[in-house]
């Protein structure tokens, strides 16, 4: 018999890959969002005439609007079996809040529109992460290759915006806000659907906060993220009072995303080889070590080295995260189950 040529492999069937597509820049709108509202938007609530403290009272409303709004939000989607109109709604409904930023004058109308907007915006990631893990369950999409465009979209954002808002005023922030949140609701009406089927009494709610393995998988999960909270605040203050110059600085962080970025790239095969469980070990051993170094030199070449482990203790945190909610939650809670997630972490 005549030799025949291989076959080609089957090309990846199209709606996966478009599904994969439409989350990736649902994640890169979003934290284009993230990457303007962080650094600056405390320099917009300075222009509008308020002090330290009242900003810091601002701010810390979004502490609490995660409280109210993730899990209330997420519980909708799963009692009516729909993750994307929530999504859609509550994405609109943040750019709304924001568009009355520019109404708002004095410190209470402030923190009446702060404390919408905080509940609105926070409640966009979980559903999003929601839906997109229901990709992931159906079509064996890659997670993390979705995910890490919002990490590169998060530091070109705030590279961006700082460059068009050097030498010009704070007045800019809002605009810039707006405009990202427009795209992202865009994106989120782009997006596929993922419907699950509908949890209509609240017992499946009640039942996924008795598992003691869920609640102490996620306690350990945001115990891990938290204890990055004192390297978000104080870092830059500590690195610059030991002598290292701003563009040092900037590059360490930039490292510990990249790190970030490379761990979500390649991320699935350890989840796969050693499960969610070992991955949080892994990532909060990692942190052990990092914040102990840290904690005791501010050499450049070993924060240079310990920053690298933040593609661990938030990478692979996250990532764990992820697939231990899509392995352990039935799919008619798993909006409610990232609600739940997000609250806490």
């Amino acid at each position: 018999m005549p030799a025949t040529e291989p076959r080609a492999p089957p090309p990846a069937p199209v709606l996966p890959r478009l599904a994969a597509s439409r989350l990736a820049l649902f994640y890169a709108a979003y934290f284009v969002v993230t990457g303007i509202v962080l650094p600056f938007w405390p320099t917009w609530l300075e222009s509008r005439g308020l002090g330290a403290q009242q900003i810091g009272v601002l701010l810390a409303l979004g502490s609490w609007g995660k409280l109210i709004g993730n899990p209330l939000f997420t519980r909708v989607a799963d009692r009516i079996g729909d993750i994307k109109r929530p999504l859609v709604l509550i994405t609109a409904a943040a750019l709304v809040s924001y568009v009355l930023f520019a109404l708002a004058h004095g410190f209470w109308s402030l923190f009446i529109v702060t404390l919408l907007a905080a509940i609105c915006l926070s409640s966009i990631m979980p559903l999003g992460d929601g839906l997109a893990m229901g990709m992931v369950a159906r079509y064996g999409l890659h997670y993390g290759r979705v995910r890490l465009w919002g990490s590169l979209s998060f530091i070109a954002a705030g590279a961006g915006a700082g460059w068009l808002l050097t030498g010009r005023s704070a007045d800019l922030v809002l605009p810039l806000v707006i405009a990202s949140i427009s795209v992202t609701l865009v994106c989120c009406m782009a997006l596929p659907d993922a419907g699950a089927p509908a949890q209509r009494t609240g017992a499946g709610g009640l039942a996924l906060l008795a598992n003691r393995h869920f609640i102490l998988f996620v306690a350990a999960s945001g115990l891990i993220q938290s204890s990055h909270s004192v390297l978000y605040g104080f870092g830059t203050l500590h690195w610059l009072a030991a002598g290292h110059d701003k563009d040092t600085i900037g590059l360490l962080w930039a490292a510990g995303v990249v790190a970030e970025v490379v761990l979500f790239a390649v991320g699935r095969g350890a989840v796969v080889r050693i499960g969610p469980i070992r991955l949080l070990l892994l990532a909060g051993l990692a942190g052990i070590l990092r914040w102990t170094v840290a904690a005791f030199t501010t050499d450049l070449a070993a924060l240079a080295l310990i920053q690298l482990l933040h593609g661990l203790t938030f990478g692979a945190a996250h990532l764990a995260a992820m697939y231990y909610l899509m392995r352990v939650v039935p799919p008619g809670l798993a909006a409610t189950a990232q609600g739940v997630y997000g609250a806490i972490a």
